[in-house]
């Protein structure tokens, strides 16, 4: 279930927000500080953001071009100011989309659903440390040599990818298993963690993942 974080002040629009998009099969949480809406978001890390201009403390474009610093998140823009010079801002500061309140709830979910399917096509194949990778054949390729993955090595493995160079605790892979169907305990979780690592090492490439004893897993 993809995580959309709703930056937006308004009361009554965050409750509509919710209720649309939990509608829609989508898990939104709202940003609870806006004074510290950085570390916030890192912590929540969401799959895609609603991101108001109009909001306390921080500009959001301001808090859009601080984000594009660290992260590549999906943020679409939605505010109630009809203005170009606005919509170039934010798609200057690194937006992916743009939609002006009073919006449509069906053109607004249009849009959400048009982001995440941009996103599927481009992480479809991606280049990483000499490995290609293909995510929906569940192939990683080096030079003339390919492992495959089964679906729980993909997903984990997609999940390090999406996360790299950051910490990601054994709790966030369960839950990413749990969000994709597959029920699986902490055993289970550290097995596929071995043996991905075993596919990894076939390859040349069994630095890649790194264990913080206690935390978690780096994929760097």
């Amino acid at each position: 279930m993809k995580k959309i974080l709703i930056v937006e002040d308004d009361f009554t629009i965050q409750r509509e927000l919710l209720s649309l998009l939990k509608n829609a099969g989508y898990n939104p949480v709202v940003l609870e500080s806006y004074e510290h809406a950085l570390e916030e978001i890192a912590e929540v890390n969401p799959d895609l953001i609603l991101l108001d201009i109009c909001i306390p403390h921080l500009n959001g474009q301001i808090l859009l071009s601080e984000i594009r610093k660290s992260s590549n998140v999906p943020i679409i823009m939605v505010t109630s100011k009809d203005n170009e010079v606005d919509e170039v801002l934010a798609m200057s500061y690194g937006a992916d989309d743009y939609i002006t309140k009073p919006y449509n709830p069906t053109l607004l979910l249009l849009h959400i659903g048009a982001v995440f399917k941009r996103l599927e096509t481009s992480y479809n194949v991606a280049q990483y440390a000499g490995l290609t990778i293909n995510f929906s054949k569940g192939i990683i390729t080096k030079d003339d040599k390919e492992v495959y993955l089964t679906k729980n090595e993909m997903i984990i493995f997609s999940y390090l990818f999406s996360n790299k160079n950051k910490l990601v605790s054994r709790d966030e892979l369960m839950t990413e298993l749990w969000n994709n169907d597959e029920y699986i305990n902490d055993n289970a979780l550290t097995v596929n963690i071995s043996r991905l690592r075993s596919k990894l090492k076939e390859l040349g490439s069994d630095n890649l993942i790194t264990t913080r004893k206690g935390q978690g897993y780096i994929l760097s």
